[in-house]
């Protein structure tokens, strides 16, 4: 039996970094000990508040053999050479999504940690939400017969700031892998072998100005021809849609949108009228965000494999980057997940 209380450096205090803290803080297994920032000033603000020590170098926390998770919420840039630096330290990784933006150091990064055993998590948050877990529960009990069709919407309530675009890798690396993923934990060990895929601009052309898009859709078939619908949109008018459906021989899966309440409105002008969806995707998935942190306790814990490891990081970043080539070809491209 491992240790009763986890001792953690968190990297990266943006706004999902400083989401993971709130969490790590309020989560009874993990000790925060150690954080770091590139911006001075705010890790130095955020380590007083929150009585823990602020680091100007990340090789601090590596040598401490006291720290068992390096938790990793920097830029995207820098993901791999953390990951590597904490697995070379003997430490249990936490990484956000994506690993990277380029598949080939990806790759080379896996080569050069295998030898090490590495436990690494990575924070595709949506295989935890309550909702869409129960939906392979449920699949996997037979509760639909055998799955036909997997559809899958995603769409924010409006796009971000330009400086994040110009450096976030476009809709397919960015936003869709979250989904790509999802399609992968669905199908199983019925891998995808082949992707059409789409992209629009039809009202902000901003998109154009960074080589990405504000609508994106894909069609996927595994190799027993499962197909899977993923559809995309930078903007959406009536606020955070996230829905899951899943198709089978006996019936059908939804995880739905959630909201601020479940209270609907009956008069005599609308008999549906129901509160706003929850505004994006911290507070949609919320409870998600603390799950994964309960899954990161037993590997660290018990040894136990994560729902998300770094392969499931790996290969949904192949099929981004398959669906891109798609894209331009305009054809349905082959996959091959090695």
């Amino acid at each position: 039996m491992g240790k009763n209380i986890i001792n953690v450096a968190l990297f990266g205090l943006g706004r999902i970094g400083q989401m993971h803290l709130n969490n790590l803080l309020a989560h009874p297994r993990f000790n925060l000990i150690y954080v770091y920032d590139l911006n001075k000033k705010l890790s130095t603000k955020i380590s007083k508040k929150c009585k823990c020590i602020n680091i100007e170098n990340p090789n601090i926390a590596m040598k401490d053999k006291k720290i068992d998770v390096i938790f990793i919420a920097t830029s995207t840039s820098t993901h791999l050479k953390f990951i590597t630096d904490a697995v070379k330290s003997k430490k249990v990784v936490f990484c956000e999504k994506p690993l990277d933006l380029n598949l080939k150091k990806i790759e080379k990064c896996k080569n050069k940690i295998k030898k090490y055993n590495p436990k690494i998590q990575i924070g595709f948050n949506r295989r935890y939400d309550p909702g869409h877990r129960l939906l392979k529960k449920k699949l996997l009990k037979g509760k639909i017969g055998n799955l036909e069709k997997i559809i899958i919407t995603s769409r924010d309530p409006s796009p971000p700031p330009m400086s994040y675009l110009k450096t976030s890798g476009g809709i397919f690396k960015d936003m869709m892998i979250h989904d790509f993923d999802l399609a992968r934990y669905y199908a199983g060990k019925d891998e995808f072998v082949s992707v059409f895929a789409t992209g629009s601009n039809l009202n902000d052309k901003k998109f154009n100005k960074v080589k990405d898009f504000e609508l994106a859709s894909c069609l996927l078939k595994t190799k027993k021809g499962i197909q899977c619908i993923i559809t995309n949109s930078r903007h959406c008018s009536f606020g955070y849609d996230q829905r899951i459906e899943l198709f089978g021989t006996k019936g059908m899966l939804i995880s739905d949108n959630k909201r601020e309440t479940e209270t609907t409105i009956y008069s005599g002008n609308s008999t549906n009228n129901k509160s706003k969806l929850l505004n994006f995707f911290i507070e949609r998935y919320s409870e998600a965000y603390r799950l994964q942190l309960d899954d990161l306790f037993k590997m660290c814990n018990r040894n136990l494999k994560p729902l998300a490891d770094f392969e499931d990081g790996r290969k949904s970043l192949a099929l981004a980057q398959i669906a891109i080539k798609s894209v331009k070809s305009k054809k349905f491209e082959k996959i091959k997940l090695i």
